[in-house]
Formats: structure tokens, sequence, C-alpha cells
């Protein structure tokens, strides 16, 4: 009889430490998807839910299902793919018309969130949460502030462009 691969017996023996970190990492992302929808931004809450989901399953594959064995074996190939393909994510977030450019801030939150995620599937749960916590009452408190600065930059290129 063929004997069942270590990997495999690694990932099936996860079972309700996987479930946790990523229950964690889904509300985790909630918490960002509902400060997004709140402001009426897209990426709302069942966007950033699923990326934090999903890059949370992806950090835990990578960390169990290619352990550091031998000299072929490197874990963070699969974060550096997170980061890249979130990366596409938020590109399609971004919108430039009539010389303004919109969604960056929704762009950020897509790669935060995935972060989140990372940060939850390789068990860092006290960075994910301050860092969730920090980024909301960033965003929430700053949101007057920068759009008085945008007011204020919107008011000062019109005086510009009547020179």
């Amino acid at each position: 009889m063929e004997q069942t691969p270590e990997w495999i017996v690694n990932l099936q023996a996860l079972g309700w430490d996987a479930a946790a970190k990523i229950c964690v990492a889904a509300v985790l992302g909630a918490i960002i998807g509902l400060e997004r929808v709140w402001k009426g931004h897209p990426a709302g809450l069942r966007t950033n839910l699923l990326i934090a989901i999903s890059s949370c399953t992806f950090t835990i594959i990578s960390i169990e299902g290619f352990p550091l064995q031998g000299s072929a074996q490197d874990t963070a190939r699969v974060a550096a793919q997170i980061v890249t393909g979130v990366g596409f994510l938020g590109a399609g977030a971004v919108l430039r018309s009539e010389g303004h450019i919109r969604g960056l801030t929704t762009a950020a939150s897509i790669w935060l969130v995935a972060a989140l995620g990372m940060a939850v599937g390789t068990g860092l749960y006290f960075l994910a949460i301050f860092t969730t916590l920090l980024s909301i009452v960033l965003l929430v408190l700053l949101r007057p502030l920068s759009r008085r600065l945008e007011l204020q930059a919107g008011e000062q290129s019109e005086g510009d462009e009547a020179d």
C-alpha cells in the first residue's frame, strides 16, 4: 500500500486551526469593507472579505503545503504572487476622468486587506487586528482633512488656470 505524502497529511490535519484563521481574516476584511461601503466606495464588504479570505488561504497553503525542506522550497513565492495579483485587482479600482484620479484609497484598501489575510494566515493575529483598527481609525478620522485639502487644491488649480 502506498504511503500518503507528509504534506498532504499536514494539510488535512490543519482543520479547525485553519478554519479559525480564515474566519479571523474574513472578519478583518469585512471591517475594512464596511468602512468602504459606509463611504460609498467600490470594493466594499464582500470584495474585501473575499480578498482577505483568499490571501489567508493562499498563505496557509504556502506555509503548510510547501514546507521548507531542501533547497528548492520557497514559501515566499506564493506571498509574492498574492502581492502581484492583488495589485492587479487594485488597478481595476482606479479611475481617471477629466484630470481627476479616483479610487486610489480603494485600491490601497484592497492591498491592505490582502496583507491582513496573509498576516492571519501566518498566525500574526495581533499585527492583523492592530493594523485593521489603526486603518479604520485613520480612514475615518482623516477623511474630513483629506476632503478639505482636496478642495483647497482644486481651488488653487482653478486659480492657476485663470492666470
